[in-house]
């Protein structure tokens, strides 16, 4: 266990998205435009059946307002970058954006391991298996590390890692429309926070998706920068196995201990709603 869990999870974090930028050196930016496009319908269905559940689980298990929307908005689209966003947005307090980051923290964990054995006994083809976990994984870090390991057939393939990470991106991109959303609904709501004190309402710019779409645009306009896609992809890969050390190394009972019986159901049973959702799209649309 780590004697510094909030330095192992910024430097975590940072770490996954310098190698997701990097990543987009081997991506052509034609093709992450085609995929976003042909994944909107996908992304949109998920995303607003996803919101819908969670509004209603949150009055079930009366979690509140906050949390409902933190939680909901980090499984429907990217995990901590969206709670971190929302939070922001809807001034949240700093004891809710623990909660809800604590509960999302546990299952990413969770689904490093699950999806990749979930995936081989389902005999999910690597484009299959990416796009899966590219809308069913939480976090950006958590997608990448289980789609990293994920190869069927050839030991060396990167299609479910590539496709992994061009859907979760796309994801990702819904964080600005969420999170103006999510800040109309809890004005209107009105309803009081604890008495913690709230983190700041500048929601924070996602920069690596920017930087990754950049580095795409280089990839594909710049002559030469293919050539750099081999040891771009191993320096990524071992860029992405240091972060998923400091990920586990991050996980403590007391951040278990602090997530509550309520939140983490509401966000169990979220997740394993998009999972079985979008598995079940997956295999019937993706060959």
């Amino acid at each position: 266990m780590s004697a510094f869990p909030d330095l192992s999870k910024r430097a975590s974090r940072l770490l996954i998205q310098v190698c997701v930028v990097l990543l987009g050196l081997r991506i052509d930016l034609n093709l992450l435009l085609e995929a976003a496009r042909d994944g909107l319908l996908f992304a949109a269905g998920t995303i607003v059946t996803t919101f819908a559940l969670g509004l209603l689980l949150g009055v079930w298990l009366k979690t509140g307002r906050q949390i409902t929307l933190l939680i909901t908005s980090g499984t429907a689209i990217c995990g901590g970058s969206a709670i971190a966003a929302v939070g922001a947005a809807i001034s949240a307090t700093a004891t809710e954006m623990a909660v809800a980051t604590g509960a999302v923290f546990l299952l990413n964990a969770g689904a490093l391991y699950l999806f990749p054995v979930i995936g081989h006994a389902l005999e999910l083809s690597d484009i299959q298996f990416g796009t899966w976990a590219g809308v069913a994984i939480h976090d950006v870090s958590s997608v990448v590390g289980a789609a990293a390991t994920y190869h069927v057939g050839d030991s060396t393939s990167t299609a479910a890692l590539d496709t992994a990470n061009i859907v979760k991106l796309s994801r990702v991109l819904w964080i600005l429309p969420i999170a103006t959303l999510a800040a109309w609904w809890s004005r209107r709501g009105g309803g009081p926070g604890d008495a913690a004190k709230p983190v700041g309402r500048r929601a924070p710019v996602p920069w690596f998706i920017l930087l990754f779409i950049a580095a795409s645009a280089a990839r594909t306009f710049v002559p030469g920068l293919e050539q750099v896609a081999e040891p771009v992809r191993i320096g990524a890969g071992l860029g992405f196995q240091l972060a998923l050390f400091l990920i586990g190394a991050a996980l403590s009972r007391k951040a278990i201990a602090s997530v509550g019986w309520r939140a983490l159901t509401q966000a169990v049973v979220l997740w394993a709603f998009i999972a079985v959702v979008s598995l079940l799209v997956v295999k019937a649309t993706i060959a």
